[in-house]
């Protein structure tokens, strides 16, 4: 489209519309971009940042000069160099006076310079400012040795810098954020001591990558610290600049008390992300609690003060701790995401920059800014060189210079005749006709001698340095290094690492461990290690410290890289790895279970499995109170949610109680609290695999007032040897005989304890195989009517045991140190016990690092051949299957 006009004037030019509208527009884009939105590349700032810190600067705001108010660099900066609104500017300086926006503040303020709450900062006629020690040191230094150009200011009568002579990556120190026409920018703030070190890295191996950059600076700092979820988002936004990064804040679950008695759970946040506004977050909590989008909360306090965050998120007693928290990081800005836009001007264009480009952008500048400063230099010490030449020239011929002088009509002259008879320059003249009397003593002649002669050191090093680029970069690594060891704080936000990364089992030894959990669900971890091998028939350590109302319920052992799948009465599953529960030593109550799971104070906890690997081939066998029973497979339980997952179904009166890792060709042991044992095989024509939301089958059917205590699973090769021996009991008792100890060489044991404290070892054989539903064989004869059946399960030669009451006291021994015996008898003494404790749990000790120890220790009761002697407690320990009733079948 053109304009056309009936009578000619030379003012108006036909241009085509779509072409003036799109040059037009692109000068307002680019003006925009370059004098507004994005930071410079090489000094890591915005015009309005750059133009502040300059005009502290020149009004002389050291760190170790007095406050100055904020109105009147405001009013320098907006008269000087920026024609924008006085807010605008007050707005950066405010910022760069935040603790909380930036990981290396440029300013020091004193005042109300607003608050994490979004809170605004006082009028700028209230608060007062200067420049840190960071920013003198690290950007405008050496600003006045023409390290940097200058160009006029908005209306041509100042002059200031069109870059700052950083030496710092200020681009990644402090990150940037910004919206212009058409692109926006956002960098995340970084730590000062990594940032060097990647430098320092650069310069030694310029060929590093963005990858092994990584292992210098692993990710963003962010100034309220934090945690980042993961390394993907880092590792992206270095490589090709752009990237999410998760930031959640740092929360822990304690319990709260009141008048001294643990009341209920509570979730406490000390740390948010980055840029998050905690006011408008706790706003925004009550409002999904108030809206019933979040469950589970009672009450939010704001308990933060001079000494650091806190904020207290109390919840119902019969709320999910975990779960609330999984909320909270779900629904609200206490998890958020940071979008990476590593966007800035190079060369005065944008350009997206990755690690590697943006610390490179900076070390190519750094060396500009060292040879032009080198440049300065050599010139101003030529400069003063050439003057002392000068001088010295008239120091030789002092007299007959005195007399051209004297002789002189006037200063020109005089000059004129210096310059013809000595060949001076016109400086070098003017120098000589300025000197003072003083100076030709022979004390200032020999001091004008050893300055030039320094002179001269000095330029010749100069120009090494310009020769040699190897110079310059030792140069800005002394530099770096310096200000690393004078500016550099620790890091603040931790980066959790993700899936396939490096992770926590890589860092945290495999050890044995043993996982205690009382009736009032307290649960803690403690090292096998913390437990020594003792003789058979001792008193034990204490292994908790229970309350008088409280006891055992739970107890075994494992390794720490363990998966823990813990299973409640409800028929829930959840998991967990070893490691994770809280470690405590052996006196401790540990922890409510409540903090560690998500369950609530009426779900309890009834059985704890250790899973190294999840397969198809392993199965878990559930057993539950009434007797039912079922196997699923393992690998549907391999990938547990943070709330649970259903492992079984129940009817109203009935409850989950144990679970067991099984395979097909398995046979499964059962015991009852009365002493009854039944043993079947776990072969799909016996027990068929179920789906995880089902009942299950009948596992055995029992005397009333009985009840089941124990399940254990047999290995493949001892079922195989009981089918084949064609289902024969091998107990002589079912022939009259009187039961004598059994010498068996070769495990696997069936393990029986009674709550007395009494055990013994049964050879598998003498429980043979029946089908499932029925009443099953006896086990054991009890000493006491009142004594009854504490556990079940099979052991091997060489297994280490622990045993734990009631009361918390815990042993450990070999299973070798117990007599085999057969069914009829009543077993060894196994701990001493108090007249009002009782064995509550045996649990195996995983065969790992530890070996069982080949030789009793001192005391163990052992007569020198092997044989084990009968302490005086285990008079009664003779076999007694006489009086023993028929099996029952």
């Amino acid at each position: 489209m053109t304009f056309s006009q009936d009578s000619p004037q030379d003012r108006i030019i036909p241009t085509d519309l779509r072409l003036e509208m799109s040059r037009s527009y692109l000068e307002y884009a680019m003006s925009v971009i370059v004098g507004r939105a994005l930071p410079d590349a090489r000094d890591g700032l915005k015009p309005v940042h750059r133009r502040i810190l300059y005009a502290m600067h020149e009004l002389g705001l050291m760190p170790d000069r007095p406050f100055r108010k904020c109105a009147r660099v405001v009013g320098d900066v907006i008269g000087k160099y920026h024609p924008h609104g006085d807010q605008a500017v007050y707005d950066a300086l405010v910022r760069m006076a935040q603790e909380f926006s930036m990981r290396s503040p440029l300013v020091d303020g004193h005042g109300n310079f607003g608050s994490v709450d979004n809170d605004p900062p006082a009028a700028m006629r209230y608060t007062e400012c200067r420049l840190r020690p960071i920013t003198t040191s690290a950007l405008l230094q050496d600003i006045e040795s023409e390290t940097v150009d200058f160009l006029p200011n908005y209306d041509g009568s100042q002059q200031e810098p069109i870059v700052l002579p950083a030496r710092v990556p200020q681009l990644l120190l402090n990150g940037s954020s910004g919206i212009a026409v058409g692109m926006a920018t956002n960098i995340p703030p970084h730590n000062l001591g990594e940032l060097m070190n990647g430098l320092v890295a650069l310069i030694h191996n310029p060929e590093l990558s963005d990858a092994d950059l990584l292992r210098y600076i692993p990710g963003p700092d962010f100034p309220t610290g934090g945690q980042i979820l993961g390394t993907s988002g880092i590792r992206e936004a270095y490589l090709t600049g752009r990237g999410s990064v998760t930031m959640r804040g740092v929360a822990s679950i304690e319990t709260l008390e009141r008048r001294g008695q643990p009341d209920r759970e509570a979730i406490i946040i000390t740390e948010l992300p980055f840029q998050t506004n905690k006011a408008a977050m706790i706003e925004r909590i009550a409002e999904m609690v108030n809206e019933r989008r979040l469950e589970g909360i009672s009450d939010i306090r704001d308990e933060s003060d001079r000494d650091g965050m806190r904020i207290v998120i109390e919840l119902r007693r019969d709320a999910y701790p975990r779960v609330v928290l999984n909320n909270l990081y779900k629904a609200t800005p206490l998890q958020s995401n940071f979008g990476v836009n590593t966007l800035a001007l190079v060369n005065g264009e944008p350009q997206l920059l990755s690690l590697k480009q943006s610390l490179q952008v900076f070390l190519d500048f750094r060396i500009e800014t060292i040879t032009r400063r080198t440049r300065y230099e050599l010139r101003r010490a030529q400069e003063k060189d050439h003057l002392l030449q000068g001088l010295l020239i008239a120091l030789e011929n002092l007299d007959a210079i005195i007399a051209l002088i004297r002789s002189a009509a006037d200063t020109p002259t005089a000059k004129q005749a210096l310059m013809q008879d000595y060949e001076l320059s016109e400086v070098q003249a003017d120098a000589i006709l300025q000197m003072q009397l003083r100076r030709l003593t022979a004390l200032e002649a020999e001091k004008i001698h050893r300055e030039h002669e320094e002179l001269l050191t000095r330029i010749e090093d100069l120009q090494d340095i310009l020769n040699r680029r190897e110079r310059i970069l030792s140069i800005i690594e002394e530099e770096a290094t310096t200000l690393r060891e004078a500016h550099a704080t620790p890091r603040r936000t931790v980066i959790e690492l993700a899936d396939g990364d490096l992770g926590d089992t890589d860092l945290i030894a495999n050890e044995q461990a043993v996982i205690l959990l009382t009736e009032q669900g307290y649960i803690k971890r403690m090292p096998v290690s913390a437990f020594e091998l003792q003789s058979r028939a001792t008193r034990g350590k204490a292994g908790a410290r229970m309350k008088e109302e409280d006891g055992v319920y739970q107890f075994f052992s494992c390794n720490d890289h363990d998966s823990i799948l813990f299973f409640s009465d409800r028929g829930i599953s959840y998991s967990l790895k070893a490691y994770q529960i809280p470690t405590s030593s052996r006196t401790a109550r540990g922890v409510p279970i409540v903090q560690v799971l998500p369950i609530s104070h009426e779900e309890r906890i009834t059985s704890m499995l250790p899973i190294t690997e999840f397969t198809d081939e392993d199965y878990l066998v559930m057993l539950t109170r009434r007797g039912f029973i079922k196997k699923t497979v393992l690998s549907a339980f391999s990938n547990i949610r943070t709330n649970g997952l259903i492992a079984i179904s129940l009817e109203d009166d009935d409850e989950l109680r144990w679970v067991r890792l099984a395979r097909r060709e398995n046979s499964i042991i059962i015991g009852s609290r009365k002493g009854m044992t039944i043993h079947f095989q776990a072969s799909d024509d016996q027990l068929r695999p179920l789906g995880r939301p089902t009942r299950g089958v009948k596992a055995m059917n029992l005397r009333d007032g009985d009840e089941l205590i124990s399940m254990d699973i047999l290995s493949s090769q001892v079922a195989d040897m009981l089918a084949s021996e064609g289902a024969a009991d091998a107990d002589t008792e079912d022939n009259g005989d009187e039961a004598e100890e059994v010498e068996v060489t070769q495990g696997p044991w069936v393990l029986v304890v009674t709550t007395s404290g009494l055990g013994k070892r049964v050879p598998i054989h003498h429980f043979r195989l029946q089908n499932r539903a029925g009443m099953g064989l006896r086990s054991i004869k009890f000493r006491r009517t009142d004594d009854q059946l504490a556990a079940l399960l099979i052991v091997n030669e060489g297994d280490e045991m622990m045993l734990v009451t009631n009361r918390g006291i815990i042993i450990r021994q070999s299973v070798n140190a117990i007599s085999s015996q057969s069914r009829s008898a009543t077993g060894v003494r196994l701990q001493r016990l108090d007249d009002d404790d009782a064995v509550a749990a045996v649990a195996l000790v995983p065969p790992a690092a530890e070996g069982a120890e080949d030789e009793d220790e001192e005391g163990d009761g052992d007569d020198g051949e092997g044989n084990e002697a009968i302490a005086p407690d285990d008079a009664d320990a003779t076999p007694m299957g006489a009086d023993m009733p028929a099996d029952d079948e």
